[in-house]
């Protein structure tokens, strides 16, 4: 017996989001390719100690303080939810603690069983990219799902 295509529901779309004005454009340019209505979840991925967000609103916080760390990421999410509202998605934030980013991503899509993941990539190469890593590159492969990566514009 085969699945009726129209009863399939795709799982929520993820959106690893830093804070980042690349990470707001991921949101952007989703919302423009995939129309309006879809379920997302947008997620902060942080560290103690290497936050690895840039905190909502101008937030000054001391990475040594994990529950104000965590604070916020939540706090970060919440305004990634704003945006990706504002693309056209339902959302609700997360945050979750991870080393290294790309795993909690990868490991946080698993879990909600995401159909996309959607994150934008710095756009690093060569030696820099070598040294910092790209969580973008990492994510599309070393995950099974789809992944949309945006990058800056000219």
């Amino acid at each position: 017996m085969t699945a009726d295509a129209s009863s399939y529901t795709p799982g929520p779309i993820v959106f690893a989001y830093d804070g980042s004005e690349l990470a707001k454009l991921a949101i952007d340019e989703a919302g423009r390719l995939l129309g309006s209505g879809r379920e997302a979840i947008i997620v902060t991925v942080w560290q103690p100690f290497d936050v690895g967000f840039v905190p909502a609103a101008g937030l000054q916080i001391d990475a040594k303080e994990i529950a104000a760390v965590r604070q916020a990421a939540e706090q970060t999410a919440a305004e990634g939810v704003s945006a990706a509202e504002a693309a056209g998605f339902r959302g609700r934030a997360m945050e979750m603690e991870a080393t290294p980013t790309w795993k909690g991503i990868v490991k946080f899509a698993d879990e909600y069983d995401a159909s996309l993941i959607v994150l934008g990539s710095h756009g690093r190469t060569g030696l820099a990219d070598a040294l910092l890593g790209s969580v973008a590159g990492a994510v599309a492969g070393h995950t099974k799902r789809s992944v949309l990566i945006t990058h800056r514009r000219a």
